[in-house]
């Protein structure tokens, strides 16, 4: 019986051009898995005016110094990218949740900080998250949890690493 590196490097498409559907399954099972949890959040937040996106902010700040984070670091911890992250803060800011204050050490540079609203809402969005994240590994075994949290740890630092590794500008020549 092949492996699973086999299938997913060696399987031709079939008459129909299509994979095997092992071929396909982990990033569509890693999309599925992210949308979900992403909708399901977004719905239990949206009294708290905040999305996602924003907790995440708001859990990154709280995680970091209390002289606030610049927006470099705050990028780079979400693993996101800065026009996404100063949409994000610009947005976050008119709410009320953040502040942007000179950086000491840096007078051209802003480190971020949460204000006391947006604590307590990172706070109740916080609880919230728990919950969520405890209803969707219930099906888990408490060492069958630990174990997926270390792989998935694993794959995120990889796919972290093949990011990094990849080209920033298309190579195709349209």
């Amino acid at each position: 019986m092949p492996d699973l590196d086999e299938i997913l490097l060696n399987s031709p498409p079939d008459q129909n051009g299509a994979f095997p559907k092992e071929r396909s399954v982990f990033p569509m099972l890693l999309r599925r898995a992210w949308y979900g949890l992403n909708q399901a959040f977004r719905r239990r937040v949206a009294h708290l005016n905040m999305t996602p996106d924003q907790y995440t902010v708001m859990r990154t700040l709280a995680q970091g110094s209390e002289e606030g984070l610049t927006q470099k670091q705050l990028t780079s911890r979400m693993s996101s990218d800065p026009n996404t992250v100063a949409s994000l803060l610009d947005r976050m800011e008119r709410a009320d949740f953040i502040e942007r204050k000179i950086d000491p050490n840096d007078r051209r540079a802003r480190r971020i900080l949460l204000k006391t609203y947006g604590y307590d809402s990172f706070q109740q969005a916080k609880d919230i998250a728990v919950e969520l994240q405890r209803e969707v590994l219930q099906s888990l075994s408490e060492e069958s949890k630990r174990l997926f949290l270390q792989e998935l740890t694993t794959i995120a630092d990889a796919c972290r690493e093949a990011a990094e590794n990849s080209p920033r500008k298309s190579l195709r020549k349209d």
